[in-house]
């Protein structure tokens, strides 16, 4: 047999071919050794307890969803619905407890109720429909997305304080998530391992025919493992909306991908009949470690994505290897004693990065502090000018002051931006300057600096249930008022417009969509003619605006709320911009304030980013100082037009 060849090619080739076997047979494990002792040279803020706690929290909701797609993968499937799954089943659970008035465990039953469903449906259209897993999941991807919108009405829905507290920790100090994510791969590794419908998932995604052949009724197995696909994605979701303390409508948007990462890391293969649960929790840890230490090495959130590209890459280049040299497959069967030896090979794994880690950490034992004041500085999205240009001001006044400031990238993802916080908190940063993807969400980790006597300063948007030590921000709510009153008065106070709104769930989106409500009730003759989601981005402010013109030629006036949306509407409108159109951005972006030059904008809010960022870095530096520092610093909003625009500068 194969496993007997492999065992006499190990023994042959002595010592040196018996670790190269342990290492290729390992290779997510090893991967996982190499970086955390990499990692342990590279920064002394990596290997303290309380970081090392803070990856296991990070890692818990990917681990989770990657348990239950472990589950499809190893059949042969695959399932891309698994983030918007745990979104909807957070929101329906929050919606439930709070606004439905049902109580606390009923809400959690419809909560795990509607991942079960979710799961129900893609089992369905698969196995009966007869629907490629790819299509089948990719249409549940968008629904659930769609209902968690619709239910919350785009807006975060505060979390029951009894089912947040899986958000907390146990004694101080061991964090439920990671408590979750052990029970839960416990129990993936017992379906896989010890169960009828286990053996089954590698027999379908070993040979599906052959186990249609011998008996085996495929189509109800695979709802079954579905349905048991949309229970860890649910159980995800209420743990990560407990972190948040609020039910994001876009939470865990993407992490399908980390998840189908983590299986395939862990030694899974997606044409199937291979994985377990060790591998999966592995993967997951692979990926945590590498977020956490970059991070902490302050590299560029840029390079972030292309170095974790690589790693990926890398990770299953080695499984390819591994197969390629005959190393055993990556089931949960084997021979009798296969358990013992993996149970040998974690032992020793884990002893020689003790042993290594232990070595490298005298490379830090012995350095002294730095006299430097280090700042962290986490914005919600590098992919937007304004943000942009809060960095250059924040960067710009931290080599003016001689601070080391480290920025960070959450790419509109709360939860990521919640690892963020919790990184810069473990390191132990002199102050930490937040700009929220979510003011709810991100409290629980404000609270957390606040615990550990780290200032914080929040920029452009506050923060909810948690203190700060300043919040440096023009006013979302009046710039919208003045936006709306500036393309009334444009248009003689009657008139018909639409508007583009911001990503849903987002604070910004909100406020700044209630200050145009709040503005247009002045002017009963404007009449608002549609109003839609545009996602900050210029792209889809093209697309939406083109697909508003057909329903809608007459239009008159456009309010975006930021810039990059206006620029996208100024571009669908063509010649009609600046002549029969007006539009009104927000934000005073660069490429905004060219476009109010030239006309075709015709005017944009603007905020001032650049000063936002620049006083951010100054009130974080005083309160690391001791000194006073105001607890609302007014960046005062302008509208800017082609009448004097040369005169503004951001």
């Amino acid at each position: 047999m194969a496993t007997d060849t492999l065992k006499s090619r190990a023994g042959a080739s002595g010592a040196p071919g018996g670790l190269r076997r342990l290492l290729l047979d390992n290779g997510a494990l090893t991967a996982l050794i190499v970086l955390v002792i990499a990692l342990s040279a590279l920064s002394g803020d990596f290997l303290t307890t309380d970081n090392l706690l803070n990856i296991g929290v990070q890692a818990a909701v990917t681990a989770i969803l990657a348990f239950g797609v472990t589950f499809v993968i190893v059949s042969a499937g695959i399932d891309l619905s698994v983030g918007s799954v745990a979104a909807l089943s957070a929101t329906v659970l929050a919606w439930s407890a709070t606004q439905a008035g049902v109580p606390v465990a009923v809400a959690v039953l419809l909560g795990l109720g509607t991942g079960v469903v979710a799961g129900l449906v893609n089992g369905f259209l698969i196995a009966y429909g007869k629907l490629p897993p790819f299509i089948a999941t990719l249409a549940m991807l968008s629904v659930g997305r769609g209902l968690a919108l619709v239910i919350s009405q785009g807006s975060p829905i505060a979390f029951p304080g009894s089912v947040s507290h899986l958000g907390d920790t146990l004694g101080g100090w061991l964090p439920v998530p990671v408590l979750v994510m052990v029970v839960m791969g416990l129990i993936a590794a017992l379906v896989l391992g010890r169960t009828y419908i286990g053996r089954s998932m590698y027999a379908i995604g070993g040979n599906e025919e052959a186990a249609r052949l011998s008996g085996l009724r495929v189509r109800r197995q695979k709802l079954a493992i579905y349905a048991l696909s949309g229970v860890f994605a649910a159980v995800a979701g209420v743990v990560l909306a407990s972190r948040l303390s609020s039910a994001q409508p876009q939470a865990a948007d993407g992490y399908e991908l980390d998840a189908i990462a983590a299986v395939v890391i862990g030694g899974a293969s997606l044409a199937g009949g291979t994985g377990k649960a060790s591998g999966t929790l592995i993967g997951a840890l692979i990926l945590a470690v590498l977020r956490n230490g970059l991070n902490l090495l302050s590299v560029s959130a840029f390079w972030q994505q292309v170095v974790i590209g690589v790693v990926i890459a890398l990770a299953v280049l080695l499984d390819t290897v591994r197969r390629k040299a005959g190393a055993a497959a990556v089931t949960t069967g084997g021979a009798p004693g296969g358990r013992g030896r993996q149970a040998a090979t974690y032992a020793l794994a884990a002893v020689v990065t003790v042993a290594v880690v232990g070595a490298t950490s005298f490379l830090h034992g012995g350095s002294s502090s730095s006299t430097t004041p280090r700042m962290g500085l986490s914005l919600s999205t590098l992919n937007n000018p304004f943000f942009v240009q809060i960095r250059a001001g924040a960067q710009a006044e931290a080599e003016k002051l001689g601070v080391d400031l480290t920025v960070t990238d959450a790419q509109n993802d709360a939860s990521q931006q919640a690892n963020q916080l919790q990184n810069f908190t473990s390191s132990g940063l002199g102050a930490i300057i937040v700009n929220p993807v979510d003011s709810d969400a991100a409290g629980n980790s404000v609270k957390a600096a606040d615990k550990a006597r780290i200032p914080v300063i929040a920029v452009d948007r506050g923060v909810n249930k948690a203190d700060v030590d300043a919040l440096v921000a023009s006013d979302n709510v009046a710039g919208g008022e003045l936006a709306a009153r500036t393309i009334a008065e444009k248009l003689g106070g009657k008139g018909r417009i639409v508007i583009l709104q911001g990503q849903a769930g987002t604070s910004a989106a909100r406020e700044r969509a209630q200050g145009f409500a709040n503005g247009l009730k002045a002017y009963p003759g404007v009449q608002v003619l549609a109003q839609q989601p545009a996602d900050f981005d210029r792209t889809k402010g093209l697309d939406v605006m083109s697909n508003l013109l057909q329903a809608h030629p007459d239009v008159q006036g456009v309010i975006a709320a930021n810039d990059e949306m206006a620029l996208g509407a100024v571009k669908a409108l063509g010649s009609k911009a600046g002549t029969s159109v007006q539009v009104v951005g927000f934000d005073g972006t660069p490429d905004g304030l060219t476009a109010v030059k030239s006309g075709t904008l015709y005017a944009s809010v603007a905020q001032q980013p650049t000063q936002l960022g620049r006083i951010a870095v100054d009130n974080a530096l005083k309160a690391v100082q001791g000194k006073k520092v105001e607890s609302t610093v007014k960046v005062p909003v302008k509208v800017v037009t082609k009448d004097n625009v040369a005169g503004f500068s951001g």
